[in-house]
């Protein structure tokens, strides 16, 4: 069987309600995101206690700067132990080529395997109306493929994308490469933010490779139901 296709995001402020979280979902999850908000409240801590639960950690920071900038936050983040961890494809070509380089060379520096990097596209909170706001031409669905293409030539292992996108960008990118899905909301579920969405199943079956699901999990009555209830949904779809 693949590994276990289920992120959830801890979208919360401290290290004790996410690892309370961890101990509940122990055994049912593939990854736990670390974003933003969990990062800047508790620091690189958080990553070791989150690992010291035996669960592997996804770290989604986003990062975006200068290439000698982020190609540094990426041999940092190597020392940190992470399975896998997010650069911004708008950061371009040169930055993601010296990310993906930092991150190998700093792994194999260390003789520990290499965590993936991941680009992430078009933000799901983001619609065809927001981009052309941004100055941006382009449609969504053509940003993120032209973003894809440039990640796959710099050398990223995967991207980031909605799954609106997923079906179009697995025929692109090819079958080796990680697809992970963000925007993912189970049926019943509002959308809040989100504006490109879809079911897990959906998702699934679009060809994601991982699906990211934070609020209608963690903030369910019962995180464990709620999250058997999304696996029984996607069983048999990967």
């Amino acid at each position: 069987m693949k590994k276990n296709p289920l992120i959830v995001a801890l979208d919360v402020s401290s290290q004790k309600k996410a690892l309370e979280i961890c101990n509940q979902l122990k055994g049912q999850v593939g990854f736990f995101k670390i974003g933003l908000q969990l990062f800047l409240a508790e620091g690189r801590d958080v990553v070791e206690e989150i690992k010291r639960t035996e669960n592997d950690v996804f770290l989604d920071l986003k990062l975006h700067d200068i290439p000698n900038q982020v190609a540094g936050a990426c041999r940092e983040i190597v020392k940190m132990g992470v399975s896998m961890f997010t650069i911004h494809t708008h950061g371009g070509y040169e930055m993601m080529k010296w990310a993906a380089e930092a991150t190998r060379e700093e792994a194999l520096k260390l003789n520990v395997k290499p965590p993936l990097v991941l680009g992430v596209t078009v933000l799901t909170s983001l619609d065809n109306k927001d981009l052309t706001e941004m100055g941006i031409a382009r449609r969504v669905s053509e940003q993120v493929i032209g973003l894809a293409t440039t990640a796959m030539k710099a050398g990223l292992d995967g991207v980031v994308a909605s799954p609106n996108e997923v079906s179009k960008l697995r025929q692109i990118i090819g079958e080796d490469k990680i697809i992970v899905v963000p925007g993912i909301r189970p049926k019943g579920n509002a959308t809040i933010d989100q504006k490109r969405v879809m079911s897990p199943s959906e998702a699934m079956v679009a060809g994601a490779n991982y699906i990211v699901i934070g609020r209608p999990i963690i903030k369910a009555d019962e995180p464990a139901i709620k999250t058997r209830e999304i696996l029984n949904e996607i069983e048999g779809v990967y």
